[in-house]
């Protein structure tokens, strides 16, 4: 009855088609958790461990509004970085945009003016011209090869070298690298301790955690501490090893342990590193911005001084 009216209430329609699909696979006989095996390009193996968890301890309901619960924080917290990371973005494509546009068009109506007058001209005017012209005879082979670049950059970046490159060069960029190793930690704490309230085992749960940090060198980590903790070796013990994590974690981790609470400490965890991401985020924000600003008055303007430099030191000469 619930996924009827569930699909019911969707507007979505692919989503319709899988509500009601497992509705055919649950009167059939199969499991909730089963159903949802059918659809692994929608429900991961997350959703269905904690939900095939829940059905055991027979806590369905509950697990579902935990994993419910849980979603919208990691989504909540992936739309706040998105957010902060899509505004430089933007204004960079703005910036990159207006000047094309001026070197493409503006310039050359500056450059065929000086050119009756028969002066050498300063060299910034003439860079500007030069880049001018150069964009004009070859920015079609320039547009082709970044296009080419764009695509090739994209295969590799998806690639098991590619994404893991990729995963350390985001962990090691000045400031943003901390950024996203707190926001890593903060998935992987947040993840490990759902997965541990809905009964999954710990090694199971370490399995399915690796893979949702979103990064390459923490999934690898997160398997090596696996197999850790396989041999014996506690929680905490495993972690610590790996500078990836940082030491209030494995601390707290320890903590857990002792007092058989890992998963609450994990989630205080989590929702420390939030705090940390969103403290960051936001003064991120308020230091980019003028930055930005500052970046693209430097370049339009800088555009704008080197085409008004000659007839600047036309004036000059008139005037002595």
């Amino acid at each position: 009855q619930t996924l009827d009216a569930l699909e019911d209430q969707t507007s979505d329609k692919n989503f319709k088609v899988v509500v009601h699909g497992l509705t055919n696979y649950l009167q059939a006989g199969a499991s909730f958790s089963e159903a949802l095996t059918h659809y692994p390009t929608v429900f991961d193996t997350l959703y269905i461990n904690m939900i095939k968890a829940g059905e055991s301890g027979g806590q369905l309901g509950e697990t579902a509004a935990r994993l419910a619960s849980f979603l919208e924080d990691a989504a909540k917290l992936i739309r706040k970085v998105k957010s902060a990371m899509s505004y430089p973005v933007i204004v960079l494509c703005i910036a990159l945009g207006i000047a094309t546009a001026m070197i493409l068009f503006i310039v050359p109506v500056f450059g065929d003016m000086f050119a009756d007058f028969g002066a050498k001209l300063p060299a910034p005017t003439q860079f500007l011209i030069n880049m001018s012209d150069g964009l004009k005879a070859y920015g079609i082979f320039v547009l082709a090869f970044a296009v080419v670049a764009f695509i090739a950059f994209n295969k590799w970046k998806k690639t098991a070298v590619g994404a893991y490159q990729m995963s350390t060069f985001a962990l090691n960029m000045p400031v943003i690298g901390e950024l996203n190793r707190k926001v890593a930690t903060s998935r992987f704490a947040r993840t490990f301790a759902q997965l541990l309230k809905s009964g999954v085992p710990i090694l199971q749960a370490m399995d399915i955690v690796s893979g949702a940090t979103g990064n390459k060198v923490f999934e690898r980590v997160i398997l090596e501490a696996r197999a850790t903790i396989e041999q014996g070796e506690p929680l905490s013990k495993a972690l610590v090893q790996h500078s990836c994590f940082p030491k209030l974690l494995v601390h707290m981790m320890a903590a857990g342990e002792k007092t058989g609470k890992i998963d609450e400490m994990m989630q205080n965890i989590a929702d420390f590193y939030d705090d940390e991401v969103e403290t960051m985020l936001s003064g991120l924000t308020s230091l980019i911005e003028p930055l930005l600003m500052i970046f693209l008055g430097v370049i339009i303007g800088g555009i704008v001084i080197s085409m008004f430099l000659p007839i600047f030191k036309m004036g000059e000469v008139v005037g002595g």
